[in-house]
């Protein structure tokens, strides 16, 4: 089997407007890999976020704002690189474990996905907090497998599994890229991580996002049942 290192991998985004986090984001990232692993960010911003992340080294895809899926599945399809991990722009996920994920898809796993909530997650807003526990038990009822974390930023991935399944859904992407493989068989590792408190304003309306986050829950795992 093939021993990935920091040369193969690439570390992906969806970013809108973070210039107040890009830039930590994208020094941690250089940091922890040593320059090593490629960077995409898929950019929808009318601020300094693009033109930060170009100075930085990060490859910027520029596309019309159309929402957090539509940009995540764009930067997950776009590097060669045969472990794509995803991240946030708001400096809110631990890159210094990036060496761990790794480790982990050299283990054998398909998939490696940031826990937030195990740790407990206490800087996360109370109502978030609610919201993501209960995305995580109504997936888990209807996989029929528990799952602690649905909606994480922070999951590693090899890039054939990301080209084999095809992904429909927008607010709801997060869910999906842990779902569908999940219950394809593919192998899945769960790892508590540390959140941070983000840096910037959120751009998703917990409400509004949270109704659209539950409806892609549903509809993924009964339209996986029905492959069975």
């Amino acid at each position: 089997m093939t021993e990935y290192t920091f040369d193969d991998l690439a570390v992906v985004m969806g970013t809108y407007n973070e210039e107040q986090a890009i830039g930590s984001v994208l020094a941690d990232i250089d940091r922890i890999t040593h320059g090593r692993a490629e960077v995409v960010c898929v950019d929808g911003s009318d601020d300094r976020t693009p033109e930060i992340a170009r100075k930085m080294g990060a490859r910027v895809i520029e596309q019309e704002p159309q929402g957090y899926g539509v940009a995540v599945e764009a930067a997950v399809l776009a590097p060669d690189r045969p472990v794509v991990v995803t991240t946030d722009c708001d400096d809110t996920y631990p890159m210094e474990y990036l060496p761990k994920f790794l480790d982990l898809i050299n283990d054998g796993y398909d998939v490696v996905s940031g826990d937030r909530i195990t740790k407990g997650a206490e800087t996360m807003p109370r109502l978030n907090r609610a919201g993501n526990i209960a995305f995580a038990r109504l997936a888990s009822f209807l996989m029929g497998a528990t799952v602690h974390d649905t909606t994480t930023g922070m999951r590693a991935y090899r890039r054939e599994l990301l080209h084999d399944i095809e992904w429909t859904e927008n607010t709801g992407l997060s869910a999906e890229l842990l779902i569908r493989p999940a219950m394809r068989g593919y192998k899945i590792a769960e790892v508590p991580i540390p959140y941070r408190e983000r840096a910037g304003e959120t751009k998703l309306d917990p409400f509004a996002g949270g109704a659209a986050i539950g409806k892609s829950i549903v509809k993924v795992c009964l339209e996986e049942r029905l492959r069975l």
